[in-house]
């Protein structure tokens, strides 16, 4: 007999602590009809069966009440409904349109590219697999029947109960959706008229129904987003798998989002400066570059060293010629850089501080600002003269990168020709200034006789900033097992790199070799000598970790492997912060 008593049902959940285990919010797109906000109850019941919780979204276009949902989600499911106005598409109505939800339309749209921006996890169901596409650059057909590729359509809008299956689809065996129903043929019900025609390159096809309509579509960019045509929250158990996949994803999103809130992220090596001289916009999320202020939010990212590159001249060629700013050399380059950088910060100084230590960077991150720390990638910008050193270090750079692709004066390089054979004299009295002036030695990019040159010529543990397994991708960038094994002796640092060249030799590389090539350095040279450098904005960034947006990414494959709080956090920053300290302080 149901008890009206409150406390009898308040009892249990009072009897211990904590009285319930932290679950993931899942956030259901809701329809609008007239002047309710409506969700058939079977979306949050299986949200609920899956051990999540269901927050009904209202459709509300304000992008910033959109934000502050996003927040507070750690998952989306976009529910089914009525028709998408074609003209967010760009197309004219056909007669064959059905019922707009007009309401619903702009909300859902910014909300899906908005989740996506921020690497939430999507489950679209029926109008939500076709919010996906119409959001991610796809395209829907407006009528089934318009779709060229289809022939002698099936009734896909049932007469029969919601939870009765009417057809079969074939999913493809390489597909999530595989993975999760353990079989190539399914049967699902079917309520639609509309359909994704085409996907757009961010997704892929993965079932079909037996008249060539696409029945489900999942993420190509290593993102957990998928979307089905058909409705799995009216199937009961058998629609589970999907709805545990949701809530598994944000679950993982979930530990990893709170996680980054404690630890220091701090990524050793982007090239955004490169392209100053196309006036981006680094307050915005400008999608000519891979590190703004925006895309680290979203990826959670705190912190970029962001370095002056200068490009090593080729013979016969000047210095001049080789940048997209008059400037009368190296040195007065690199200072032009440093300018900007230091207007970006000052345009941004609410949101974002330089740093030039652990201290500030810490400072930074619990006053709720990003942090930018300054590098110089080529020894080039000293001009042969070790006072350089001290110049450049009391402008607030950390590390100079000895050399870039090409012997410099300093320094033999990994593509060089051996002019020097290793460190020049000149490279020996530069290593051992910058030791003086606290400023880091950074070998990526030089060759194996000037790596162990500088080894024996620093007193200090020297660091690799963005470098990778040769072992697993031969290349001459990479560093050897020997190489890695030397740097971890002397207390220094090898920081994995998402250039794709140095990840895979052939094939696409993607975050999961980003992840292989640091568990081998791990393998090699122990936990406390790794990090991430991912040379973002030049030619950095590959598939599941492509900007700054996505290094959340990184973290909750991380966490999936079973990484603890306390060794990811060596891996984000604190390795490279232990080094930099003890560098700047000569102890």
């Amino acid at each position: 007999m149901k008890s009206y008593q409150l406390d009898d049902h308040l009892a249990n959940f009072y009897s211990q602590f904590p009285p319930s285990q932290q679950r993931p919010v899942i956030g259901i797109t809701t329809n609008h009809e007239q002047i309710d906000a409506t969700l058939r109850d079977r979306y949050y019941q299986q949200i609920v069966a899956a051990g999540g919780v269901p927050v009904l979204i209202p459709p509300v276009s304000d992008a910033s009440v959109i934000d502050n949902t996003l927040e507070r989600i750690d998952g989306l499911l976009l529910s089914g409904g009525a028709d998408i106005d074609p003209r967010w598409a760009g197309e004219e109505p056909s007669e064959k349109l059905g019922n707009v939800n007009e309401v619903r339309d702009l909300p859902e749209l910014m909300i899906t590219r908005m989740a996506v921006n921020r690497q939430l996890p999507i489950l679209g169901i029926c109008r939500g697999i076709q919010t996906l596409a119409m959001a991610l650059g796809g395209r829907v057909a407006q009528d089934i029947s318009l779709n060229s590729d289809v022939k002698q359509p099936l009734q896909h809008d049932q007469k029969e109960e919601r939870d009765v299956k009417t057809h079969d689809v074939e999913i493809s065996d390489d597909s999530l959706l595989f993975q999760l129903f353990q079989t190539t043929r399914m049967q699902v019900n079917s309520f639609h008229h509309q359909a994704v025609q085409t996907t757009g390159h961010r997704f892929r096809a993965t079932a079909f129904a037996p008249d060539g309509v696409m029945e489900a579509m999942e993420s190509t960019e290593r993102k957990p987003v998928i979307g089905v045509q058909w409705h799995p929250e009216w199937l009961g158990e058998e629609g589970q798998p999907l709805f545990k996949w949701l809530v598994s994803e944000a679950d993982i999103y979930s530990r990893a989002k709170h996680l980054h809130s404690r630890v220091l992220s701090l990524d050793t090596h982007c090239d955004t400066p490169m392209f100053f001289a196309e006036d981006i916009h680094f307050d915005r999320r400008d999608p000519r570059i891979l590190v703004d202020l925006q895309k680290m939010r979203e990826g959670r990212l705190d912190a970029v060293t962001m370095v002056c590159y200068l490009p090593q001249p080729k013979p016969g060629e000047t210095f001049q010629e080789r940048v997209p700013f008059k400037v009368s050399g190296p040195k007065e380059y690199a200072d032009l850089i440093f300018d900007k950088i230091e207007q970006i910060v000052a345009s941004n100084k609410e949101h974002l501080a330089l740093a030039r230590n652990e201290a500030e960077l810490r400072q930074n991150k619990w006053a709720g600002k990003k942090s930018i720390v300054l590098g110089i990638e080529n020894g080039l910008a000293l001009e042969g003269k070790v006072e350089h050193v001290a110049y450049f270090a009391q402008r607030g750079i950390t590390y100079i990168t000895l050399c870039h692709n090409g012997d410099n004066d300093i320094c033999d390089s990994a593509r060089g020709t051996q002019t020097h054979g290793g460190l020049s004299p000149l490279g020996e009295r530069v290593v051992q200034e910058m030791n003086r002036q606290g400023v880091m030695v950074d070998l990526s990019h030089a060759a194996e006789s000037s790596f162990y040159d500088a080894l024996q010529v620093s007193r200090q543990p020297i660091v690799c900033s963005h470098s990778n397994s040769r072992l697993l991708c031969d290349h001459p960038r990479n560093l050897t097992d020997d190489q890695l094994r030397a740097l971890a002796q002397h207390g220094g640092v090898a920081h994995t790199t998402l250039y794709a060249g140095f990840l895979r030799t052939a094939g696409e590389a993607d975050i999961y070799d980003a992840v292989r090539h640091l568990e081998h350095a791990i393998s090699v040279m122990g936990i406390d000598h790794v990090g991430i450098g991912t040379d973002f904005d030049g030619d950095g960034g590959v598939p599941g970790f492509a900007d700054a947006s996505e290094a959340i990414n990184f973290t909750k494959e991380l966490l999936r492997r079973r990484y603890n709080e306390a060794d990811i956090q060596k891996i984000w920053g604190e390795n490279w912060l232990r080094v930099m300290n003890q560098v700047q302080t000569g102890k």
